[in-house]
């Protein structure tokens, strides 16, 4: 059964389409990194700026080369160590599209641990973008309940996890790192 729950959003994401998902902290709104209209067209759903950076979400901590052009050394431990979920920024982004970074070329990244988004992330084989299933401007949904009918209306497939955490969704906490080692905390 979670195989093709699976299946279905990954048929979705292949085809430019978003999905609305659980993420590893609250429900998401979620598309292919690389497919400039799949983000287009979360952008619209949200009703967010073009010009704000979005979150990827990786299922192995490897994937960070694929995505960063130089990782610092201090990244590898901060997230193979995070207990929390840990959203990293990197001075520099590759092989995604341009509407995922930042200023000045950043790129955000998060290591998913939750086993049902990980399952997810693993299975797609690419880094998948990661938003707040909101209107922009609007409060974090922390239950299916609180999404907005003109998301779950706007996107191209719900993925329900069929067995639910009962621990209180929250955001990540956002670490930004230079190249050099330095960092700066910017969600606690």
């Amino acid at each position: 059964m979670i195989q093709s729950i699976y299946d279905e959003a990954i048929k979705s994401l292949k085809s430019s389409g978003v999905i609305l998902y659980p993420s590893d902290t609250i429900w998401g709104l979620g598309c292919d990194a690389r497919m400039d209209g799949a983000i287009e067209k979360l952008f619209n759903i949200k009703q967010r700026p073009e010009n704000k950076g979005l979150i990827l979400l990786i299922s192995k901590i490897e994937q960070l080369n694929e995505y960063v052009e130089q990782v610092p050394d201090i990244a590898w431990d901060l997230v193979d160590f995070a207990e929390d979920p840990l959203t990293v920024i990197y001075p520099k982004g590759k092989n995604v599209s341009q509407h995922v970074l930042g200023p000045e070329g950043s790129i955000a990244i998060r290591l998913v641990k939750d086993d049902f988004c990980k399952g997810l992330v693993y299975r797609y084989q690419r880094a998948i973008v990661s938003t707040s299933a909101n209107i922009s401007g609007e409060d974090s949904p922390e239950r299916f309940e609180d999404i907005s009918i003109k998301i779950k209306e706007g996107v191209d497939y719900i993925l329900q996890n069929p067995n639910p955490s009962k621990v209180k969704a929250k955001a990540s906490k956002i670490v930004k790192l230079g190249l050099n080692g330095d960092y700066s905390m910017i969600r606690k």
